[in-house]
Formats: C-alpha cells, sequence, structure tokens
C-alpha cells in the first residue's frame, strides 16, 4: 500500500475530496452529536452519583462509588465485545447503529426522568451505567468499521484524523455544556443528551450507500475466533492497542474530576466542566495539526513519547492546588493521548480487512473499555486508600513505567515508521 501521507502538495485535494463524500459527512456530523451527548451524560451521571453519596458518605467513600460507574459500564463491554464485532462484520453496520443510538436514547430518558422526579440512587445510576455500556459495546466495532466503507483507502488516514477530531471536539465542548447545565439541573443535562443522541439517529439513516459488509462463511464462535486470533498474532497492532490499555488503565485519574472539582479545587460544577474539558482541549488541537499535516515518519517513538508526557502530566495534575494549572496539565494529557490514539487506529484501520474489521475493532473497544471504564474503576479503588491526590501520582508513575516496559517488550511497534 502507498503512504497516504506522504504527498504533501495533495492535501488541499484530500480534504476537499473527504468533504465531496456525502454519506461520510452524515456519518462525521453524528460522530460530533453522539459525542457531545456522551460528554454532557458522563459530566451529569458523575456529579450526581458524587452529590448522591456525599448524601449518607465521606469523600472517599463517594469517589470509590464515582469509580464504580466505570466498572458498571466496563462489564457489558467485556462480556458482549466479541459478539459486536461478530455482528458488525455480518450485519448492516449502518442498522446496528441505529440499534445503539436507540439504546442510549432510552438509557439518556431513563436518567432524566430520575433526576427531573427525584428518584435518583447509586443501584439505579449503576444500572443504568450497565445499560449504557451495552449499547456502547455493539457502538464502537459497529461505528469504527462502518467509517472506512463510506471513504476510499487513500483518504483513511486523514478521515481518521477528521474522525479523531470530531471526537474530541464533540468532547472539549460537551464538557463545558454539561458544567452550564449542571448549574440548572441534572435533568435537563440529561434532556439535551437525548435531543443529541436523535439528531446521530437521523444522520446515520440518511446514509445511502451500501454498508452491508462481505459476509465471511463460517459460524459464529470460528468468526469470533478468527478476529482474536488475527489481532493476537499481529504484535504491532496488539502492542499498539495493549499500550494503550495499560497506560490509561493505571493513568486515568480524569474519573476522579467530580472529587477534584468539589473537594479539592474547590470549584463547583463550573469548574468542573472546565476540568473535563481540559483534555479535550488539547487533544483537540492535536488533533487539527494532525488533520493537516498526518505524521510522516517515527510514528512508534512518536507514539511511546505521547503516553510518556500522558503519565507525566498526569502527575501534574494531581500535584495542582491551582485551576488554571489543573486544566493546563488536563490540556497537556490529553494532547499526548492523542498522538497514541492516532497512531493506533491508523495503524489497525489501515492493516485491517474490511471483512474483519468489526471483529478487530470489537477487540479494540474491549481494550479501550478496559482503559476508560475499568481505568475509572481502579481511581476509585487507588482513592478509596490513599485520596483522590494520591490515585492521581500513582496513576501517572504507572503509566511511566508501562511506557519503558512496553518499548522494551514490542521493539517492532517501537521502530514503525511510516503509516503505510
Amino acid at each position: 500500500m502507498t503512504d497516504a501521507t506522504a504527498q504533501e502538495p495533495d492535501q488541499p485535494v484530500s480534504i476537499r475530496e473527504l468533504l465531496k463524500r456525502t454519506d461520510y459527512v452524515k456519518f462525521w456530523i453524528a460522530r460530533v452529536a453522539a459525542t457531545l451527548g456522551v460528554q454532557i451524560q458522563s459530566v451529569a451521571l458523575g456529579w450526581q452519583m458524587y452529590a448522591v453519596a456525599r448524601e449518607t458518605m465521606d469523600v472517599k467513600q463517594s469517589a470509590f462509588y464515582v469509580g464504580m460507574i466505570g466498572l458498571a459500564a466496563f462489564i457489558p463491554v467485556l462480556l458482549l465485545s466479541p459478539f459486536a464485532g461478530e455482528t458488525a462484520d455480518r450485519h448492516d453496520r449502518r442498522k446496528v447503529l441505529l440499534l445503539c443510538y436507540a439504546g442510549e436514547i432510552t438509557t439518556a430518558v431513563i436518567l432524566a426522568s430520575a433526576a427531573i422526579f427525584h428518584f435518583a440512587s447509586i443501584p439505579l445510576l449503576l444500572v443504568l451505567s450497565m445499560l449504557f455500556g451495552a449499547s456502547r459495546a455493539f457502538m464502537g466495532p459497529s461505528s469504527t468499521a462502518l467509517g472506512p466503507m463510506l471513504v476510499p483507502k487513500s483518504l483513511l488516514p486523514r478521515a481518521i484524523a477528521w474522525n479523531s477530531l470530531a471526537w474530541q471536539g464533540g468532547s472539549i465542548i460537551g464538557p463545558a455544556i454539561g458544567g452550564l447545565l449542571l448549574t440548572h439541573s441534572a435533568g435537563l443535562s440529561y434532556s439535551v443528551t437525548t435531543c443529541l443522541y436523535l439528531v446521530a439517529a437521523v444522520c446515520v439513516f440518511l446514509i445511502k450507500g451500501n454498508t452491508q459488509p462481505v459476509v465471511q462463511a463460517g459460524s459464529r464462535w470460528a468468526l469470533i475466533k478468527e478476529g482474536l486470533v488475527y489481532t493476537w498474532t499481529n504484535k504491532i497492532v496488539f502492542g499498539a492497542i495493549s499500550l494503550d490499555m495499560f497506560a490509561v488503565l493505571l493513568g486515568g485519574a480524569t474519573a476522579l474530576l467530580p472529587v477534584f472539582a468539589r473537594d479539592v479545587l474547590h470549584v463547583g460544577p463550573e469548574g468542573f466542566g472546565l476540568l473535563r474539558a481540559g483534555p479535550a482541549i488539547g487533544a483537540t488541537l492535536v488533533a487539527v495539526v494532525l488533520a493537516s499535516y498526518p505524521i510522516r515518519r517515527h510514528a512508534g517513538l512518536i507514539m511511546f513519547a505521547g503516553v510518556a508526557v500522558f503519565g507525566a502530566a498526569t502527575i501534574v495534575f494531581g500535584l495542582s492546588k491551582s485551576l488554571p494549572l489543573s486544566v493546563f496539565a488536563l490540556a497537556v494529557l490529553g494532547g499526548a493521548d492523542m498522538l497514541s490514539v492516532y497512531v493506533r487506529q491508523t495503524l489497525i484501520q489501515i492493516v485491517t480487512p474490511d471483512q474483519m474489521r468489526g471483529r478487530v475493532a470489537a477487540v479494540s473497544s474491549l481494550f479501550i473499555g478496559a482503559s476508560n471504564e475499568l481505568g475509572e474503576f481502579e481511581s476509585g479503588v487507588v482513592a478509596r486508600f490513599f485520596g483522590p491526590v494520591g490515585a492521581a501520582i500513582f496513576g501517572g508513575v504507572g503509566a511511566l513505567i508501562v511506557t519503558g516496559t512496553w518499548a522494551k517488550l514490542f521493539p517492532a511497534l517501537r521502530k514503525a515508521d511510516r503509516l503505510e
């Protein structure tokens, strides 16, 4: 395959060509709307869980239950991801994605009702987190596999960068909007989330191109096994997704932002929204640069450097007592993580055959779920014993250790040069 990032004179043409793909534009708008919805819902859910827990518990106990949201969301991802990948490779990916949005809409409506009519409780919030996780288990593989069907391979690296930009753009605006909405009520936050999911569903519904993958022969279990074997035997792919998983798993102190906002920095819901937006600020800036100037050389080293900076910024965030410094540290953290995400996603999507993209994306989603949701649980457990500041420092040091270990275990990944 030719190097899609090596033709600088064609970059403006490539961007125009990408925007001419109307189905991809619909997909991109849906991605922005859905990401906004997820971020606003996550802000409201974390803040609401902490507020409910603090009615009867101390800071450390309440922080633990905030972390439990991550575990509740990860359990269905762990159990359903293999089947979700096989589903994305066997059925119309657009229809699967629409069903996922229907599940998210249902969850948001119940959360809005619980907030408005004041019957929210810790068990209810955990159950709804599990239902939301079940929808995301299928949404990740179907969305990841659908995107490459809407553009030619020559535009794929740039489309991946724009996909990341959509996600990061929603991630920077979403928490800020979520914090603002929370100053009124959690019910309003969930209501806005519902509307955004509806917009995403309509955009995906309007996609007209063929979104049915070529179905391979074989039983469901045989196809699942094939996807797992492919991911395991491709050491560059396996090294990339496992590096991201363990680094973010240990460095997931951002799950404790409600605790930092309320009882460490004392900045309230408005400050909480700024903290939640911090990682996406840096990630969005990096995504904008990557969308226009994709990585040309030394991709592996850049990815490892990004993970190392991610760990260092997590330590700075944990030690900070100032809101501006905390937001800055989170922005650096997010930008560094964006480098890792970009390299990983580009590697996986370019080298994976279309008929296997759903299954490989499911494995990747499982790793991402482990790093994000299970990372929230890890941070909550550590915070239960060492407090939120200790949990952040522990996570940052752990991410640095993982970086050095993976650089030694996966030399081929470290030496990866061009994304081709």
